[in-house]
């Protein structure tokens, strides 16, 4: 087993720490095998040094927070545009099922729009897009599902630029 310098072991732990990088990313850029890094990892929590925690600390210190915010909120509207694309592949999926799951995602997608409108100052106008849709999407369920299918080819284009318009 070979003796690393500490100067290496504060490599890896400022560059996971504060450059936010994946441990196997540092691990690399340090010449180190991912498998020692995970050890020094898991030996300084041991000791009390969590990585994870201070991580997390810098993360949310500064504008980090607001980076987390956008971060999440983008992978939901990424997750809704796939869930769209997946529904409009599988023909066997039954439209009311359709919109009920695409309900659940805007209400999820509306619900983390809610919680960081304290964060990011755009998410008011994508909390009113998302409200709106929403609302569509429940009205055309209820008084005309022969135009589900149709609103789900719709919805799908419209979240790109939704997407697009946000980010």
């Amino acid at each position: 087993m070979m003796a690393w310098p500490q100067e290496v072991k504060d490599k890896v732990r400022t560059g996971y720490i504060f450059d936010q990088l994946p441990l196997e990313m540092v691990a690399l850029r340090c010449g180190v095998p991912h498998d020692t890094a995970r050890r020094w990892k898991m030996q300084a929590a041991k000791n009390g040094d969590d990585w994870d925690k201070l991580r997390a600390a810098h993360t949310l210190a500064g504008d980090g927070l607001e980076n987390v915010a956008r971060t999440v909120l983008i992978s939901l509207v990424v997750k809704c545009q796939a869930t769209i694309e997946q529904l409009n592949k599988d023909p066997d999926v039954p439209a009311k099922q359709s919109v009920e799951l695409l309900a659940s995602l805007a209400d999820s997608l509306s619900k983390a729009v809610s919680s960081s409108k304290k964060i990011l100052p755009e998410t008011d106008r994508l909390a009113t897009a998302l409200e709106v849709v929403q609302l569509l999407g429940a009205y055309i369920s209820k008084k005309h599902p022969k135009l589900n299918a149709a609103f789900l080819d719709v919805l799908e284009g419209f979240a790109r630029e939704l997407e697009s318009d946000f980010s």
